[in-house]
């Protein structure tokens, strides 16, 4: 959001807590089979499973979840950095496969070590691994053999679930046509939700206001003349 006027009383950046565990997972149509796979666990159909969504679908806070049911080992900084496992048996966790590179014989090795001893293998990113830039044959054959499960862009049923929500843990109610507003008007994304409620609260303490429509929409206004 652009810089309010320096005679504005600016809120202190208090932390907040929101609910994130299972219990309080928001579900809708586009999320709901990536949330069948979480629930499922440990009996899913094979060992090594790859969910993959856009930016700020879900797939951290799932992974998160997943991670705690499970206890999985979190290998992405192994991997990322060519870093032994010195792990064999369990639950693994490797995030973002596509965003940066990764030692593809290591990700192969942990892969058949899953395999081998029952393991779960878990891998987040936003494409398929189709499209990944895999040169060693042996994983891209590996991670064609894995279970795929996509989460589409939240729909607005999810949208306006997530706002709620996120001024919830702050503690606040707000008029519900100032959330259909939000949704008919923002980026389709968690992420995004995420920023406009921080934005939106900051704004209405700095200013002493409750929030409103108009409010909303100076927030919107000011993230598109921000890009």
């Amino acid at each position: 959001m652009t810089k309010e006027t320096d005679t504005l009383q600016l809120p202190l950046a208090l932390g907040h807590d929101p609910a994130a565990d299972r219990e309080h997972l928001l579900v809708s149509a586009s999320i709901a089979p990536a949330v069948d796979l979480v629930d499922r666990w440990p009996e899913w159909r094979a060992p090594v499973t790859v969910l993959s969504g856009p930016a700020g679908s879900g797939k951290s806070h799932l992974s998160a979840i997943w991670k705690g049911m499970s206890e999985a080992h979190d290998v992405t900084d192994n991997l990322r950095a060519g870093r032994p496992i010195p792990y064999r048996q369990g639950a693994f966790l490797f995030e973002d496969a596509d965003r940066a590179e990764f030692d593809q014989t290591a990700l192969f090795h942990l892969i058949n070590t899953v395999r081998q001893n029952s393991g779960s293998l878990l891998i987040t990113a936003r494409s398929a691994p189709g499209l990944w830039d895999i040169t060693l044959a042996d994983l891209r054959s590996r991670l064609q053999a894995a279970t795929l499960v996509e989460i589409g862009a939240p729909d607005d049923a999810l949208l306006q679930q997530v706002i709620v929500k996120l001024f919830s843990d702050r503690q606040l109610e707000v008029d519900q046509r100032v959330v259909t507003y939000l949704v008919s008007r923002m980026e389709r994304s968690l992420d995004a939700a995420c920023r406009i409620v921080d934005q939106i609260d900051r704004l209405a303490l700095a200013r002493g206001r409750r929030i409103t429509r108009a409010l909303a929409a100076e927030v919107l206004t000011a993230r598109e003349n921000a890009v």
